[in-house]
């Protein structure tokens, strides 16, 4: 029976980094028999130039229907009036598919700590998973906007809400995730200064009664922007609001090297049957500056592809095959253009590079 994914690639380097993407699905299917059934659909800019809508109704509807969706980028894209996009883009789609918990791995690999700004003696063996709200919080909170006051000047407004079940669901998982590896999870918030972040508190305190075998730790989202920088092989499940979690995740990508080293999975309630609304996607974002030079880096495009694996369908194995095969490339040098070289060492092109972790994946199934 097919496993259904809708396909969007979406805008700027989007479709060169899912392109190969793509590649490795076809491998997994000719090799692995993984029946992954890609359905394409439009998103973005380049959709709502040709249609009048960044999004269309039967692109909503395909991806509450497939299996998971595999999706690009979007950027760039500030020609499309704002209010359009926040009603038909990335924000409305994840919240059409009920999307409300969205992970980060963060993976220091032995073959590219010398990618990272941070000194490989911080960096090396950092393996953390970071867990952000994805459907509340002040992306979403109304009120919103800006109003011009009686003396001229203008004022903006963003509104920071979450409710007990909001908290409950996304500390939910983090707690499960949590045992499922080493036992570890922080939650972080700012409850000193913020109404929400005593409540996040009040919240994820309460529930560790459940879960007793799991450290839980509660840290300020200052003091855990100086410890990410200190020490960050110390975090191993890290939970926070929809704000934090965009800043601090982004953040973290310096200690695997690059943005385009980090993929994503946003996952949504399951139902009767244990099925997940999902949508999998690199975390780099659309990088309209080096679109169309084919130099951009598929390695979280193809890393998104093993959550995908692993989160959607149960393939564990075949998710451990493609993390091995990216591992096994970097060790030996596989570089784009976006990691430090040294040695005067010839940067790979987006193709180049999947040509190499395609070669790896043919040594390892051999």
């Amino acid at each position: 029976m097919a496993r259904n994914v809708l396909f969007i690639p979406g805008d700027g380097i989007g479709p060169e980094v899912m392109g190969e993407a793509r590649k490795v699905i076809e491998w997994l299917n000719a090799k692995r028999r993984t029946d992954i059934a890609l359905t394409d659909a439009a998103m973005g800019l380049g959709e709502w130039k040709r249609t009048g809508s960044p999004m269309s109704d039967e692109t909503i509807a395909a991806a509450k229907a497939a299996d998971a969706v595999l999706f690009g980028a979007v950027g760039g894209d500030e020609e499309i009036p704002r209010k359009l996009r926040r009603e038909r883009g990335l924000l409305a789609l994840r919240r059409a598919m009920g999307l409300y918990a969205n992970l980060r791995p963060v993976r220091a690999y032995e073959g590219l700590l010398d990618a990272s700004s941070l000194k490989e003696r911080v960096v090396r063996g950092v393996d953390m998973v970071v867990l952000r709200e994805l459907s509340s919080g002040v992306y979403f909170g109304e009120p919103r906007g800006i109003e011009t006051l009686p003396n001229g000047k203008r004022r903006a407004v963003d509104t920071q809400s979450y409710t007990e079940e909001e908290i409950e669901r996304v500390a939910r998982d983090a707690f499960l995730l949590a045992r499922s590896r080493r036992g570890l999870l922080a939650s972080v918030e700012k409850s000193n200064v913020m109404e929400t972040g005593r409540l996040w508190r009040d919240v994820v305190t309460a529930m560790h009664a459940e879960y007793p075998d799991v450290t839980l730790r509660h840290v300020l989202s200052d003091n855990f922007a100086m410890q990410l920088i200190r020490e960050p092989r110390q975090f191993d499940v890290v939970v926070t609001d929809n704000l934090f979690g965009d800043l601090l995740s982004d953040a973290s990508a310096m200690i695997a090297g690059s943005l385009g080293m980090l993929p994503s999975a946003s996952l949504g309630t399951a139902d009767a049957s244990g099925r997940r609304p999902a949508l999998y996607e690199p975390v780099h974002g659309s990088a309209p500056d080096i679109a169309g030079k084919g130099i951009a880096n598929p390695i979280a495009a193809i890393l998104s592809v093993a959550m995908m694996l692993r989160h959607s369908f149960g393939l564990t194995a075949d998710a451990e095959l493609i993390e091995k095969a990216v591992e096994a490339a970097l060790a030996e040098g596989a570089r784009t253009a976006d990691l430090y070289m040294q040695g005067g060492i010839q940067p790979l092109t987006t193709l180049g590079m999947g040509k190499a972790i395609l070669a790896k994946l043919d040594t390892l199934a051999a």
